[in-house]
């Protein structure tokens, strides 16, 4: 029987849990530091186990790892590259759905003497996304073809029925990760041309989003650096190679907003429990005595505000005289505030939506190529967020300790013995990636 071992037991772990443990031939074990978060999942499944886990007990993390044939981390992301360590030590295989870093990527020689493959960024985004791109790029090239753009978009969304409050949001991921990533710098090639963007001002570089089948008009912007995907697709002559998150209208301007008032700041404070939102915020724009907080918020952005993010500001909370969360950082107050005002209720379901535009050349010809995705939760059941990221690596896995995929070293799933199978089974279960052609 071959034994995986599971880190993790969040939003996301479910799908893949439930897909492995009905294997007959796999004994998987969730390691979580809330044990009753693990049980929930194994469901006193006859080969599934849960078991207590810091994964800072280095000793316990290696006493794992070595008994398990396999080892998928669905840990934050800071934790991988020690978890690779273990895996190289003990010659065990490793899968994970976070992007690859630089220190990932150093170990990819030791992996390969080592004899595994450490397989990252099969999710959705990363992920679906790179598989299902990498299938067109590869078709495109067999037939003589060259792509001269590549526009990506993803993101993760309320259903049309359950988008029913100003952000256009809910939280089916780490209401955290999400706002730490309204931070992040970006940098994307458009038309030949490098266009980079300081974090501080991401939320003001965003476009309307439309295309064929979308259930809703959207807007977009970049999405961490696309660059390096260049060399990850092989595109080494594209002259448009962009990377976008998907929202629904208006949050970009509210979080503009957000951002600018310095909200995000992950500095700590001290007392910030005994301020009100609306006290915090005062002292955020420096308020007059005799100013209402929201002219003074309005004055304090100047060209930022609008009307429709202050009012998105207000629903939000930010305005009443209630007592901050207890926490000792900005953004986890935000945090908390966020998850408070956008969680998902009871049969409400979430959505994801993938987008590929390719503008791509022949010799006889020029031709627009579209790949959609559009993949709704299960009401009171899976959410379509963790279902579009852990089933992709629960697949691979399966696909692994069966020898049908046979890589070693550190890789993203972008050449086809990887992403085919995983594609063609993604499909099976309902979640496909409809391509579209167009000559022109």
């Amino acid at each position: 029987m071959k034994k995986i071992l599971v880190l993790g037991a969040g939003l996301v772990a479910k799908p893949l849990v439930k897909y492995l443990i009905n294997e007959d031939d796999f004994e998987v074990t969730v390691a979580t530091r809330t044990v009753r978060k693990a049980e929930q999942l194994v469901e006193n499944s006859s080969n599934g186990k849960a078991v207590q886990l810091d994964v800072n007990n280095t000793k316990e993390l290696r006493r794992l790892i070595k008994k398990s044939d396999i080892t998928i981390s669905l840990l934050p992301y800071t934790f991988h590259a020690k978890v690779a360590k273990i895996c190289i030590e003990f010659g065990r295989h490793m899968v994970t759905t976070s992007y690859i870093s630089d220190e990932m990527q150093a170990l990819d020689e030791d992996a390969k003497k080592a004899e595994i493959l450490i397989l990252n960024e099969i999710g959705v985004d990363p992920g679906i996304d790179h598989m299902s791109a990498m299938r067109i790029i590869d078709r495109v090239e067999n037939q003589g073809g060259k792509v001269a753009s590549f526009k990506s978009y993803c993101g993760g969304l309320p259903a049309p029925e359950a988008n029913d409050n100003p952000f256009g949001y809910k939280f089916s991921w780490s209401p955290k990760g999400v706002l730490k990533a309204g931070k992040n710098e970006a940098k994307y090639l458009k038309d030949g041309q490098i266009i980079e963007i300081d974090g501080e001002e991401l939320f003001q570089h965003y476009w309307p989003l439309e295309f064929e089948d979308a259930p809703a008009k959207f807007e977009t912007y970049p999405n961490r650096n696309s660059l390096p995907y260049i060399d990850t697709y092989c595109l080494e002559d594209v002259d448009t190679m962009f990377r976008g998150t998907i929202r629904n209208r208006g949050w970009c301007d509210a979080l503009n907003c957000i951002v600018k008032l310095g909200l995000l700041d992950d500095n700590k404070q001290e007392d910030l429990s005994k301020m009100t939102y609306n006290q915090l915020l005062r002292t955020q724009v420096n308020a007059g005595k005799n100013e209402s907080t929201r002219d003074a918020v309005d004055t304090y952005l100047g060209e930022s505000s609008n009307k429709a993010a202050l009012d998105k500001l207000e629903w939000l909370g930010l305005f009443e005289e209630k007592q901050l969360p207890n926490e000792n950082t900005l953004i986890d107050v935000m945090t908390a505030l966020f998850l408070e005002k956008m969680s998902y209720q009871e049969n409400e379901r979430d959505m994801i939506v993938l987008f590929h535009d390719f503008l791509v050349e022949f010799p006889d010809k020029k031709q627009r190529i579209t790949s959609t995705l559009i993949e709704y939760g299960l009401p009171n059941g899976d959410s379509a967020m963790a279902r579009t990221v852990s089933l992709p690596a629960a697949i691979a896995t399966r696909l692994i300790l069966r020898n049908e995929i046979q890589e070693k070293g550190v890789h993203a799933p972008v050449i086809p013995e990887i992403y085919n199978p995983v594609l063609n089974e993604l499909e099976k279960m309902g979640i496909v990636c409809k391509e579209k052609e167009q000559d022109f």
